[in-house]
């Protein structure tokens, strides 16, 4: 037999599971710009860099831009797998769901405009 869901009865309010959804969407995010901070620091140091700019080689660039994307990356398919998780639970689902696409946008967005540095 087929276990139907009523979808049209969701409890979409759950307090705690929101704190745990904003506190690890935070968390990631937290975890990419000190990623970000580290490259920064690690590509200005570099003696290949020393008289150029802070992007000088293709190292550099690919660590600035990948870096933070691969945390970003990480932390989206994290959420997407956590919705899967507390769906299967019959949980409150949408709440990490809508954490998994703000990250995945965010990720889109930095992996987008941070290509920009390939161009120069």
């Amino acid at each position: 037999m087929i276990d139907v869901v009523d979808d049209v009865e969701k409890r979409w309010h759950d307090p705690g599971m929101f704190r745990r959804v904003v506190t690890y969407a935070s968390t990631v995010v937290v975890i990419a710009a000190l990623v970000l901070i580290a490259v920064q620091i690690w590509a200005g140091r570099r003696e290949a860099c020393a008289s150029a700019a802070t992007y000088c080689d293709t190292a550099s660039r690919a660590a600035i831009l990948g870096g933070p994307g691969l945390v970003l990356l990480i932390g989206t398919l994290g959420a997407f797998v956590t919705t899967y998780r507390v769906w299967r639970e019959r949980r409150t689902w949408p709440i990490w769901q809508g954490a998994g696409w703000f990250l995945l946008v965010l990720t889109l967005a930095y992996l987008a405009i941070g290509s920009s540095v390939f161009a120069s």
